[in-house]
C-alpha cells in the first residue's frame, strides 16, 4: 500500500483528520509540568544508583571490554 501524503490529499480530507486528531487529543489526561517533572526527577534519582551510565560497569562483567591487544611487530 503507497504512503498517503497530505499535500495530495484534497482539503476536505485534511480537514477531516485534523478533526480526528483533535477529537483524540482532547480525551487525554493533562497533568502540569511543574508536577511532571519532579515524579520524572524523584524517579531519575531513585534509581541512579542502579544506573551503569551513572555507577559504571565493573571491568569483570563488562562485555566491550577487550579481550586482548593488538601487537604489530
Amino acid at each position: 500500500m503507497p504512503a498517503l501524503h497530505m499535500e495530495d490529499l484534497p482539503e476536505k480530507e485534511k480537514l477531516k483528520m485534523e478533526v480526528e486528531q483533535l477529537r483524540k487529543e482532547v480525551k487525554l489526561q493533562r497533568q502540569q509540568v511543574s508536577k511532571c517533572s519532579e515524579e520524572i526527577k524523584n524517579y531519575i534519582e531513585e534509581r541512579s544508583g542502579e544506573d551503569p551510565l551513572v555507577k559504571g560497569i565493573p571491568e569483570d562483567k563488562n562485555p566491550f571490554k577487550e579481550k586482548g591487544s593488538c601487537i604489530i611487530s
